[in-house]
């Protein structure tokens, strides 16, 4: 018996959490965790880790691999999110820094993270379990057989918390963001799994903050403005680059070179100065270099919230803010979120 490890099942996004009394068969909310999707195999035999791009996640989470046969009671095809817990207990949160650096190509690195900084796996869905191909069957039905499953299984492997109260999905979206989760996400109780298509509903985690154009990267096409690179002032003063608004269209592209032109700090001959963009484990050989801009112009950004002193995700933008004083773009102004124990979301 081999499984074959299908697309993840994806999520739309919507503004509020959804009413179930207006949805046929009804829903089940569950935390959305801020992790790796992982779609776990254990056959027997073998352990795989299939993620939700093309590259396999089994060699980076040895711990996983070792665990999975140990405490599974048998072969089954799964699907959750990898995650990684740190802080003392009683005040523990999700770590997606700590997570983040897992992806190494030193198997000597993976082993020395995977002992300091260990993964849990959050199982959600039972796709396959034995001979039995469960993708068919309603999310209802899976749930169930997911909960006999897991009953007696043991760290590092748990199964997500659920409920079918609207109330409480609200109230663990306000609350569970304390221990690193990113939202709330609604299932539909009637639906088979559909693999790579977005019949799921996910609601996160927005808000706006006004930033700093600090410059701008050329897009890959060679013309226009690939990305906006934007930053705050922290209590010292200092202005620190904190994430990128991209995803304007072609012609926005090319205005914004002329618009920014005015902007663009200049050495003695007249010449753009450039600056050294921060590369991480994921940009490779990708040029990271920039046009500088003076720290003149404000803009406001949706953002869903920040992982230590930058945004998690690349923002959006909203709108030009002419109206604001670059320096009054700080810290101070983001929303803070109060702590919650990650134990006691797992449960």
């Amino acid at each position: 018996m081999r499984y074959e490890i299908p697309s993840p099942m994806l999520a739309k996004a919507a503004a509020s959490v959804p009413d179930p009394a207006k949805t046929t068969g009804g829903l089940l909310f569950e935390p959305k965790w801020d992790g790796f999707r992982g779609l776990i195999s254990w056959d027997g035999d073998t352990v795989e880790i299939g993620s939700r791009g093309a590259k396999p996640l089994t060699r980076y989470f040895p711990e996983l691999v070792e665990a999975i046969p140990r405490v599974l009671p048998g072969p089954c095809l799964l699907d959750g999110e990898i995650v990684v817990a740190t802080g003392p207990d009683g005040a523990q949160r999700l770590d997606w820094e700590a997570l983040s650096q897992r992806i190494h190509p030193a198997a000597s690195r993976v082993a020395k993270l995977a002992d300091e900084t260990p993964a849990m796996f959050i199982a959600f869905d039972l796709l396959a379990l034995g001979d039995e191909d469960l993708l068919s069957t309603p999310f209802a039905e899976r749930r169930e057989r997911l909960e006999a499953l897991m009953a007696d299984v043991e760290h590092p492997l748990h199964i997500t918390r659920t409920t079918r109260d609207r109330d409480a999905a609200v109230r663990w979206l306000a609350e569970f963001e304390g221990a690193g989760l990113d939202g709330v996400v609604a299932k539909p109780l009637d639906q088979p799994y559909a693999p790579g298509k977005r019949t799921l509903i996910k609601v996160k985690h927005a808000r706006t903050a006004d930033v700093v154009a600090l410059g701008y990267r050329i897009h890959k096409s060679g013309s226009g403005v690939g990305s906006l690179l934007v930053g705050l002032y922290d209590s010292d003063g200092t202005l620190r680059q904190v994430g990128g608004v991209a995803a304007w269209s072609d012609v926005r592209r090319r205005e914004l070179v002329d618009e920014l032109a005015p902007l663009v700090e200049r050495d003695d001959a007249g010449d753009a100065v450039t600056g050294a963009g921060e590369r991480s484990r994921f940009s490779g050989s990708k040029d990271v270099s920039f046009v500088r801009l003076r720290p003149e112009l404000v803009l406001e950004v949706r953002y869903d919230q920040l992982e230590g002193a930058r945004f998690r995700h690349t923002v959006q933008f909203e709108r030009w803010r002419p109206d604001r004083d670059a320096r009054s773009c700080t810290y101070d102004q983001l929303d803070t979120v109060a702590g919650y124990d990650l134990a006691d979301v797992i449960g």
